[in-house]
């Protein structure tokens, strides 16, 4: 059979119905793939106890600061005007300091674990508090704000990127350095090896036009404990 008897026998709609078929196939075998959950993809393994390690902005993290000092943190005029408003007399045992904005930077111990298969818990000894970062979450509409606020996760190649709206007001230091309800806070988390010890090491952007001229950056590190034998949580009361 010459070539061009061969050729004249793949009309348009023949081919058009392989390439269906072919496509058709895919699919079903697609379908019987399902897809993986959040933790199954996980590239890395955030579970477990870790503790901060305090290296840097020793006198604004393991102490009160005093009324007045936000170095380093680009406050706006508003921004300087309600943190020299702050009254630590008024502050005692508050919350807003362990808002999700400002909490990573505590000094204290965490715990993560996965909530489920696609939400990853973070609960910490300092102020008692709980994170739920949710993978492919829905947009929460009209849910009220909340001092950790709603945490969308993806993973981002090896790192986990975080974004955390509908925030109510807290602070970004002890002192009353404050951050508003319109924040919009972005973390990428990564685990790495150092110094012969397992570390969890967080990027922190707080996004808030109401009180910051810019994004306020900041890098902090856990170690990885053992077990939770050290595990004892404190309680902050509602300021």
């Amino acid at each position: 059979m010459s070539n061009s008897r061969r050729a004249g026998r793949f009309t348009p709609s023949l081919i058009a119905a392989v390439a269906c078929a072919g496509l058709a196939a895919g699919a079903n075998l697609s379908a019987q793939e399902p897809a993986q959950s959040a933790r199954e993809a996980a590239p890395t393994d955030l579970t477990g106890y870790w503790v901060s390690v305090v290296t840097e902005d020793w006198r604004w993290r393991m102490v009160v600061p005093p009324k007045g000092d936000y170095a380093s943190v680009p406050l706006n005029e508003e921004g300087r005007r309600v943190a020299d408003s702050w009254e630590p007399e008024q502050d005692t045992g508050s919350c807003l300091p362990y808002g999700a904005a400002g909490l990573m930077r505590m000094p204290m111990r965490i715990r993560v674990e996965w909530y489920d298969d696609a939400t990853l818990r973070i609960d910490t000894d300092a102020g008692a508090q709980t994170r739920r970062l949710q993978f492919a979450a829905s947009d929460p509409g009209g849910s009220a704000p909340t001092l950790q606020g709603h945490s969308v996760a993806e993973w981002d190649g090896d790192a986990l990127r975080v974004v955390t709206t509908r925030l109510t007001p807290g602070y970004l230091r002890t002192n009353g350095v404050p951050y508003s309800e319109n924040t919009v806070l972005t973390e990428f988390f990564n685990r790495h090896s150092a110094f012969g010890d397992e570390w969890l090491t967080i990027l922190t952007e707080v996004d808030d036009p109401q009180y910051l001229t810019e994004e306020f950056v900041t890098s902090t590190s856990f170690k990885r404990l053992e077990d939770g034998s050290s595990w004892r949580p404190e309680p902050c009361e509602p300021g």
